[in-house]
């Protein structure tokens, strides 16, 4: 029993699905299971990729503390990268003191909600399940939840956004983009009307770009970033975080950055001074080699290759179970589908789950990502008939556990599964 100086929270997301698998014999690394829950790439040997990152030297002064905002080094060697990338021809150059490291990308949110003044907040469902932690956190942030729509394809359109930001007066938005679960990526006009929305109504709009590499689709896979909209760095309200976790495949360095206006960045220093105390010095510094230009590239490249063959494959075998996707995803490693068709049980998120404990394959039900802070909503999820299935795994990973969901179903159709 805790002291009553504490009090109980709940695991989120992955994490709670990990734990309750735990009960069962689940444990990482286990070759039985396998994990299609998992919010985390590959991050081994790629085809196409530069070599993985296997030595760390420690010098003498790594031993010290480092800057809370990160060492200059790694922060210029982000700047350069995105100024690369997205900002080539520009008048208006991210520099060193547009960008923040933080030790992961929890860490960085984290920093931007402490940071935070008393602010009206927009945040969209379904969307990544940290951020439901992160808006209860801080009493400061008064939140509206925006709900989009399965047969609106999870998407909003710029025109009904501008609306409710200036019926709402919110003055801060946070989405992922792409998105973590349904895979919808904002990009080309439709991310710079929501820049235009930003500037026009003063709202500052928070992207968390952890998957900006994984993108797929006829539009062309490059990689998206609101960095490319901006005017002024100074200026506009843009706060963007990413990080080596997704697109590098590096997610236990837990190196993530914040590039933004340098008022802002340091306002979360300040806040990342009592939140963490700053990234780890001798890891900041390896990044710095990571990020060098034709190293990233070829990285990039050869994460979008393997990927998009992997989210083929992902697709056709569940659209082959009967399972629906409202539109097709264009990015991250997700697949977000319906399983509302499939025969009983497995016609619910979390029956689903727990049935495919049963053949020792983990899936995130759809209502985790049900952000609902404040709990506004009445009555069950409309995301109770949705399953997150992640092909972030190694593709014969991904392809055996397919085939056990396949089997799975196989056996619900003819009334001989038993789910746990």
């Amino acid at each position: 029993m805790l002291n009553a100086s504490f009090r109980s929270l709940p695991f989120m997301g992955v994490i709670r699905v990990n734990e309750m698998a735990a009960r069962l014999g689940f444990t990482h690394g286990d070759p039985e299971w396998i994990n299609l829950g998992q919010g985390q790439p590959e991050v081994g040997e790629l085809s196409g990729a530069p070599p993985r990152v296997a030595h760390l030297k420690i010098e003498t002064a790594d031993h010290a503390y480092g800057p809370v905002e990160g060492l200059p080094e790694l922060r210029e060697a982000v700047a350069a990268h995105y100024n690369r990338l997205y900002r080539k021809g520009k008048a208006s150059q991210y520099a060193v003191e547009n960008v923040m490291i933080s030790p992961g990308g929890r860490s960085g949110l984290t920093r931007c909600g402490a940071a935070l003044g008393t602010t009206r907040l927009g945040h969209f469902t379904p969307d990544y399940t940290a951020y439901e932690d992160l808006l209860r956190t801080f009493a400061q942030v008064r939140t509206r939840r925006i709900e989009l729509a399965a047969d609106e394809g999870f998407r909003i359109e710029p025109s009904r956004l501008a609306k409710i930001v200036d019926s709402d007066r919110l003055d801060t938005l946070i989405v992922s983009n792409p998105c973590n679960p349904t895979g919808v990526v904002i990009r080309g006009d439709e991310l710079h009307a929501w820049l235009e929305i930003a500037r026009r109504s003063s709202c500052t709009l928070v992207l968390d770009e952890y998957y900006s590499h994984y993108v797929y689709g006829s539009e062309g896979a490059v990689p998206v970033s609101a960095a490319a909209f901006v005017e002024d760095v100074e200026r506009d309200p843009v706060v963007i975080v990413d990080g080596l976790t997704k697109c590098f495949r590096y997610p236990g360095w837990r190196v993530g950055w914040v590039v933004a206006p340098r008022e802002i960045i340091q306002t979360m220093t300040a806040a990342g001074s009592f939140l963490d105390g700053g990234p780890s010095r001798p890891i900041q510094r390896a990044a710095i080699d990571v990020l060098e230009p034709a190293r990233a590239d070829q990285e990039c490249d050869a994460v979008r290759q393997e990927f998009a063959a992997k989210q083929r494959i992902t697709l056709e075998r569940l659209g082959a179970m009967g399972v629906r996707f409202p539109q097709s995803p264009q990015g991250t490693f997700y697949a977000f589908g319906s399983i509302e068709d499939l025969p009983r049980p497995l016609d619910d998120g979390e029956r689903f789950m727990r049935a495919g404990f049963g053949v020792k394959v983990l899936t995130v039900p759809g209502a985790y990502f049900d952000v609902d802070p404040r709990h506004e909503r009445r009555g069950p999820s409309a995301l109770a008939g949705y399953v997150r299935f992640s092909f972030g795994s190694p593709r014969d990973e991904v392809v055996t556990g397919l085939d056990r969901l396949a089997a799975m179903v196989a056996k619900a159709s003819t009334g001989t599964l038993h789910a746990l």
